[in-house]
C-alpha cells in the first residue's frame, strides 16, 4: 500500500474525530485486518477506504449487468443532491418538513399520473422498494376483507399468475394468506382473466395484475381482468378489488403506450405500486405505494406518532431510512417531466427492440418477447440447436462481462429455460452493439460444443426483479 510523504501531510489536513484522536495519515499496514470481528484500534481513514474500495473492484460492472431492473445511472448533479441528503432521516417530518414535502407532491404527481379520480385525494407513500409498497397494498385489501365479517373459519386468499415477484409468496406467507397461482400454459406466460376469476371466491381478498412481468417483461391485461371480474360480481355479487403491481411498467406505459387503460381509470383498481428505483430512473432504493382514495386504505392500518416533534401519520413498513432517493425521484420528476420521461423510456424501447431483432436474426434463438412493452425481452435457444443451452449463453457471456440471467419458468413451463435482457437508461445503442457483437462471436465456440455444459438447473444465474 503506498505510503503519504510529508508533503501530502501538509497539502491535505487530517480530519481529526474527536473521539479517536488525530488520524495516522501515512495508512501503512503489516498484516491484514480480521475479516470476522472488530479490529483491536482504529486506522487511517484512507487506509480504510483504501481496503472496501480494492474490495469493491472485484464486483460485476453495474453498467453491464443486463439482469437487474434496477437503475445503474443517474446524472451528478442527482448524485449531489443524495450526498445532501443522506443523513436526513425520512420519517422525521417535523425535523425535515421539506423532505416531507416532496414525498407529498412525489404522490400527488404520481396519482395524476394514472389518472386518480382526484389526485388530491389520493393515498400514498414512499417505501423502500416495489416489495414493501407490495406488502402494504395486500396489507389493506386483508383488512378490507376482514371488515366485510367473514366466517370464523375463513381462509383469505390472494389471486395471482405464477409469473408475480417473490415479495408476493412472501406476503401470503407472512401474513397467512392462501396464494392462488394462475400456471402458465403454451405460449402465454402470465395470468390469464378468466382463470383469475375461476379461482375467485367469497374469501378472496384480491387480485394482483402485473404490469410488466419479470420473467418475460409482457403486460398482464389488466382491463380484461376487471371486465373478468365484473362479470363475475353480475353472476355471483363478489365484489373482487384488484391490486396492479406496476413495478417497472407504471413508468413505463404512461409515457408510451398512453392509450392502453390500466390504472385508476378503472373502478375496480384499488391500488397500484411502482419501483421508483426502475424505471422511476432513482438509484436504489424507492419505491412508491397509491391507494385511489382514503377509503381504499383502511384507518386502522395507518398509525401516528407524536416523539419526533409532531403528529405524524406513517402507514409503511420501514421506520427510519434516508430521504436522499425522495429527494432524487422529485428532482427526476421535476428535471424530466413527461416529455423527457417520455424520450427516455422510447430511447431504452429502440434499443430492446433493436437488440432483440438483432439476436433473432441469428437464428439459434427463439424470441419469447421483443421489447416493445418493457424494454425487456426474453429468449431462449432455437428448437434444432442441441450443442449449448441457455446456461452456457450466460457462463460464457459473463466471462466477458456481461450479466445476463439464465432461469427456468415456472409451472406449467418448467421445460422452458430462457435468457432475459433488460434495457435500462445508460444501456445505450453502443452497448448494445458490443452485446451482440460479443453474443456473435460466441456463437461458433457454442456450435462445436458435444453437448450443453451446464445442463444443471442449479446452474441459473442472476435472476433480477
Amino acid at each position: 500500500m503506498p505510503l503519504h510523504t510529508g508533503s501530502q501531510r501538509d497539502e491535505h489536513p487530517v480530519y481529526v474525530n474527536p473521539f479517536l484522536g488525530p488520524a495516522d495519515p501515512v495508512g501503512g499496514m503489516t498484516e491484514a485486518p480480521p475479516r470476522h470481528r472488530l479490529p483491536d484500534a482504529p486506522m487511517a481513514p484512507s487506509t480504510a477506504y483504501r481496503l472496501v474500495h480494492d474490495e469493491l473492484m472485484l464486483d460485476g460492472n453495474a453498467r453491464l449487468n443486463l439482469a437487474t431492473f434496477v437503475t445503474t445511472w443517474m446524472e451528478p448533479e442527482a448524485g449531489a443532491l443524495m450526498a445532501e441528503c443522506r443523513d436526513k432521516n425520512m420519517i422525521d417530518k417535523d425535523e425535515y418538513p421539506r423532505t416531507a414535502e416532496l414525498e407529498r407532491r412525489c404522490v400527488a404527481m404520481l396519482a395524476d399520473l394514472w389518472h386518480a379520480p382526484d389526485p388530491s385525494e389520493a393515498v400514498g407513500c414512499s417505501t423502500t422498494g416495489s416489495s414493501e409498497a407490495c406488502m402494504l397494498a395486500g396489507m389493506a385489501l386483508k383488512r378490507r376483507w376482514s371488515g366485510r365479517a367473514p366466517a370464523p373459519d375463513a381462509r383469505p386468499n390472494l389471486v395471482m399468475g405464477v409469473n408475480v415477484q417473490v415479495c408476493w409468496e412472501k406476503f401470503c406467507t407472512f401474513w397467512e394468506v392462501e396464494a392462488r397461482q394462475v400456471p402458465m400454459e403454451g405460449e402465454r406466460f402470465h395470468l390469464d382473466p378468466e382463470a383469475a376469476a375461476g379461482l375467485c371466491d367469497e374469501n378472496t381478498i384480491g387480485v394482483v395484475g402485473v404490469l410488466g412481468s419479470t420473467f418475460d417483461g409482457s403486460y398482464e391485461p389488466i382491463a380484461d381482468l376487471c371486465a373478468a371480474l365484473d362479470a363475475l360480481q353480475e353472476r355471483t355479487g363478489l365484489d373482487v378489488p384488484v391490486h396492479v403491481d406496476g413495478a417497472s411498467g407504471a413508468m413505463v406505459a404512461p409515457f408510451l403506450d398512453e392509450d392502453l387503460v390500466w390504472d385508476f381509470r378503472l373502478p375496480r383498481v384499488a391500488s397500484i405500486n411502482t419501483s421508483g428505483h426502475k424505471y422511476g430512473l432513482v438509484y436504489p432504493g424507492v419505491g412508491w405505494a397509491l391507494w385511489r382514495d382514503a377509503e381504499a386504505l383502511p384507518e386502522e392500518l395507518v398509525f401516528r406518532v407524536n416523539y419526533l416533534g409532531g403528529d405524524m401519520p406513517t402507514f409503511a413498513l420501514n421506520f427510519s431510512r434516508p430521504g436522499a432517493q425522495v429527494v432524487a425521484q422529485y428532482y427526476t420528476f421535476l428535471r424530466l417531466g413527461r416529455g423527457g420521461y417520455r424520450a427516455v423510456q422510447q430511447a431504452a424501447r429502440d434499443v430492446a427492440t433493436g437488440l432483440s431483432a438483432r439476436i433473432g436474426a441469428l437464428g439459434d434463438f427463439r424470441l419469447l418477447t421483443r421489447g416493445d412493452q418493457l424494454p425487456v425481452f426474453a429468449f431462449t435457444t432455437a428448437g434444432d440447436v442441441t450443442a449449448y443451452d441457455v446456461f452456457d449463453v450466460s457462463r460464457r457471456m459473463r466471462e466477458r462481462g456481461w450479466l445476463v440471467p439464465a432461469y427456468t419458468f415456472p409451472a406449467n413451463r418448467e421445460d422452458l429455460s430462457v435468457l432475459r435482457v433488460v434495457c435500462r437508461n445508460g444501456f445505450s445503442e453502443d452497448l448494445a452493439d458490443l452485446f451482440a457483437e460479443d453474443l456473435t462471436r460466441l456463437l461458433p465456440e457454442l456450435r462445436r460444443q458435444p453437448r450443453p455444459l451446464t445442463r444443471d438447473r442449479d446452474a441459473a444465474t442472476g435472476f433480477h426483479h
